[in-house]
């Protein structure tokens, strides 16, 4: 269910089709779709706006000005031997002290992960990792990390899946996510480098 000013629609995909902003198969459309029907299914509100392809919350804001909720900067990384896997959301200044994070987290060697563990385990891109992709964490080996001050917002953007839209959410809305897909975020001051 949508709220809001009225969102953009594209046609439906039609295999072969290519998604025009992102210039990538329709894949990454249909699973935003498919994000986007799970979140309708449930009952969770949401906005969406569609856009071109953005890398960074800057590009973000120069390409989808003025959207409500907090933006988020999020951080796919794993501990130094690999076996755990955190997602991590901050606000977009925010400079991560990986090492103190680690301990923190009670692991060491926190480091960013690669794009074939993204994508394993998370079914994103570079450049679209988003707190939603716990949808596709089905085995939920993936640990939920929110930094506190970003929680206490009362509203998210979030990208659902692709880069080439931005959802926004309510807190509470993220929340019954987390519930329905089983993941348990872990809300800590997030350490940050100067």
């Amino acid at each position: 269910m949508t709220s809001g000013p009225e969102p953009e629609v594209r046609r439906p995909a039609e295999p072969g089709d290519a998604d025009p902003a992102a210039g990538a198969p329709h894949i990454a459309t249909a699973a935003r779709d498919g994000l986007c029907a799970l979140l309708d299914a449930h009952g969770i509100e949401y906005r969406r706006v569609d856009h071109p392809p953005v890398f960074t919350c800057e590009e973000a804001r120069r390409e989808a000005p003025g959207l409500p909720g907090a933006e988020t900067k999020n951080l796919f990384v794993r501990d130094g031997k690999g076996r755990r896997h955190f997602l991590v959301a901050v606000r977009p200044e925010t400079r991560v002290d990986l090492k103190a994070l680690g301990a923190l987290l009670g692991t060491g060697g926190l480091r960013f992960a690669s794009s074939r563990r993204l994508a394993a385990l998370l079914g994103l891109e570079a450049g679209s990792v988003t707190l939603l992709g716990v949808v596709n964490d089905h085995d939920k080996v993936v640990e939920v990390v929110v930094d506190a001050d970003l929680w206490l917002e009362p509203a998210f953007q979030c990208h659902p899946l692709v880069n080439t839209s931005t959802l926004m959410l309510s807190r509470d809305g993220l929340e019954r996510l987390f519930a329905l897909t089983g993941h348990s975020p872990r809300i800590v001051a997030v350490p940050s480098r100067a």
